[in-house]
């Protein structure tokens, strides 16, 4: 199928969870068919989608046009990481240590790394500058 499906189906053992950046949801929206294929894999077998908020925050435009991606974020399976203030300090420290802006970015990152999930990007770089130790895989 994709990229993304083949890496996770190949690990040792299934993820209980996976992270999605706002690459992936706009995939996912636009129904590029190997996210589509790779979510309803995950969400079949019992994992656990994360979506940072700061990521359904920057992909969440008009519920009356976005009517799969409302479904997905209100899924009993899927959870909406908050940003607390524990978390947004860290984002902050993360992003002056690795001279970059991107709170979001960050927020996924850390996210994963609270987790002990992979994330599921269309943004390999940026997500490798923050953190090269994290597991990625390709949408």
């Amino acid at each position: 199928m994709g990229q993304a499906r083949a890496k996770i189906a190949k690990g040792k053992a299934r993820p209980k969870s996976l992270v999605l950046d706002s690459g992936a949801l706009i995939a996912f929206e636009r129904a590029d068919a190997r996210m589509r294929a790779l979510l309803r894999e995950v969400l079949d077998s019992g994992v656990r989608v994360i979506i940072p908020a700061g990521v359904l925050g920057q992909v969440w435009r008009d519920p009356t046009r976005q009517v799969a991606l409302g479904a997905l974020s209100r899924a009993s399976t899927t959870t909406v990481a908050s940003l607390d203030q524990v978390l947004a300090e860290a984002i902050g420290i993360l992003c002056g240590k690795r001279k970059t802006s991107d709170v979001v970015d960050a927020s996924v990152v850390l996210t994963a790394r609270r987790e002990g999930a992979p994330i599921v990007t269309s943004d390999i770089d940026d997500l490798h500058h923050l953190d090269n130790a994290v597991v990625l895989h390709r949408i």
